[in-house]
């Protein structure tokens, strides 16, 4: 079982930073990477694949695409990484691996990832963990407050792990929310993660149209997992054979 990068384009890029998004608590990441691919008119360059991935094609704007995507701006000198299904727990740590490759293939600056945190009262602040002593710095001087003691999951979470036990500059920016899609906080992830990288982004819309994207995103994932159950349903059942 693979996980690979497919490249169908290529992008000037100089020590880039790679903003990763993955399906996680309230949508976070996947909302703001895809904001970010959208607002900043960004270049697709590849997609993730794997046989443990569901069998399924994105369409959008008339046109089919894989669910996990890689975008590129020379103009940002940004990478953006995405998906519109939750990565399967046996894929993850593969996955990871790709990720790593491509960033070490672009010389990237640091990998940073957006994510979410459960909490049935959520606050305001803005939380982060790094893998580096200079990193850690630089989340502190844009307010995020640093996690002592804990633990992280999924893509993010081994990804920070890897990153640390290599050294590579690596940073999980998170916030709290207790909604299934939070455009509003995703939006304060991104302002949070310009103050680190740099790639700054006008978060209005996000804000003030936060339920048009929040419905557009909901309806193409679950469209995904309804697919990929009606598939392995068809699988499992002799009367589809």
């Amino acid at each position: 079982m693979r996980v690979e990068i497919k490249q169908v384009a290529k992008a000037k890029l100089k020590n880039p930073v790679i903003i990763e998004g993955f399906p996680g608590v309230g949508m976070l990441g996947t909302l703001g990477a895809t904001y970010l691919t959208e607002t900043l008119d960004m270049k697709l360059i590849g997609y993730f694949t794997s046989c443990k991935f569901p069998p399924i094609a994105s369409i959008h704007n008339y046109s089919p695409s894989f669910p996990a995507r890689i975008y590129a701006s020379e103009k940002y000198n940004a990478i953006v990484l995405f998906s519109e299904f939750v990565i399967p727990a046996d894929a993850v740590y593969l996955l990871t691996q790709e990720i790593l490759k491509l960033a070490r293939q672009y010389k990237a600056s640091a990998i940073i990832s957006l994510a979410g945190i459960g909490a049935e009262k959520p606050d305001t602040q803005v939380y982060g963990i790094a893998s580096t002593p200079e990193l850690s710095k630089k989340l502190e001087a844009a307010g995020v407050k640093l996690i002592k003691e804990g633990a992280t999951q999924g893509v993010s979470g081994l990804l920070i792990a890897e990153c640390a036990a290599e050294g590579f500059p690596a940073a999980n920016i998170m916030a709290q929310t207790n909604q299934p899609l939070d455009p509003a906080v995703a939006a304060r992830l991104l302002d949070c993660a310009a103050k680190v990288t740099g790639v700054k982004v006008d978060t209005g819309r996000l804000r003030t149209e936060g339920n048009q994207i929040q419905d557009k995103l909901k309806k193409s994932i679950d469209k995904i997992k309804t697919m990929h159950d009606s598939y392995n349903e068809m699988q499992d059942n002799p009367m589809y054979g």
